[in-house]
């Protein structure tokens, strides 16, 4: 099975922390250049000092908040004057914050269709032209569970996920002909801080411990446990790689059994 990066370059957005951090650590293992995407820039630095260059790899990062979509558009186009191709692209955006439907506003939806949708498109269409040149194009959005079946107490989140899924299924049947896969990762209850920041939220809002509901949570998981950001990441770098050539437009949930839903 080929899962050679090397020659790869690839973007990771949301890479200094969690899941984004992890996957821009399994590409570079695996031989790609990464580039970093994330607003920290001194969490930028550290977090390529980190990366694998044992093949030769060229590491980079680009320091952006993904709620000025405009500056983002900027800096892409800049971006890509100087590193077409990239052939890999991996949309990851932190979720919105947590609460009931009902209860938010209108300013939080769109906060977070821009935060998701609107930068994943941004981020997408400067890499496709790349892509097709290239004939070799990957595509992974981490998004969510809730695509498939919609989690307690995130109304927001499980709204934006829906459409960032349609929206990526849809990019996905219009650029399968140019050897471009467009797929989704969606991680259950991974050991991140947004989980550790639900958990505690969700404890102080009930008046419980944090353990309890730590508990009542692995209770739901089949495997017995949190997944580790480590395995995200290996499902994201086995699409991003040549094994998965023929694997496109589809829903991958990496959540120890977890979602009600095949």
């Amino acid at each position: 099975m080929n899962l050679d990066l090397k020659g790869k370059k690839a973007i990771v957005c949301g890479s200094t922390q969690g899941i984004g951090k992890a996957v821009a650590v399994e590409l570079a293992n695996l031989g790609a250049s990464v580039t970093l995407v994330a607003r920290n820039e001194a969490a930028l630095k550290q977090t390529k000092s980190e990366l694998n260059t044992s093949a030769g790899q060229i590491h980079s990062y680009m320091c952006v908040d993904f709620s000025e979509p405009n500056k983002l558009r900027d800096l892409m186009n800049a971006f890509m004057q100087r590193n077409n191709p990239i052939h890999i692209l991996v949309n990851n955006t932190g979720g919105p914050p947590s609460g009931p439907i009902v209860s938010a506003k209108t300013e939080e939806f769109e906060s977070a269709f821009t935060n998701h949708l609107l930068c994943n498109h941004i981020m997408t269409q400067a890499c496709v032209d790349g892509m097709k040149m290239a004939g070799y194009g990957r595509v992974i959005n981490i998004i969510s569970t809730s695509v498939k079946a919609p989690l307690p107490n995130l109304g927001v989140s499980n709204t934006i996920r829906a459409a960032v899924a349609n929206w990526s299924k849809t990019m996905a049947n219009e650029l399968g002909k140019f050897n471009i896969t467009v797929n989704n990762v969606l991680p259950g209850a991974t050991n991140t801080q947004r989980l550790k920041t639900i958990i505690t939220n969700k404890a102080t809002k009930n008046h419980l411990e944090v353990k309890s509901v730590e508990e009542e949570m692995i209770h739901e998981i089949p495997m017995g446990r949190f997944a580790e950001a480590s395995e995200i990441a290996n499902a994201v770098a086995f699409l991003a790689s040549p094994a998965a050539s023929y694997i496109n437009g589809i829903n991958l949930p990496v959540d120890g059994g977890r979602t009600p839903s095949l």
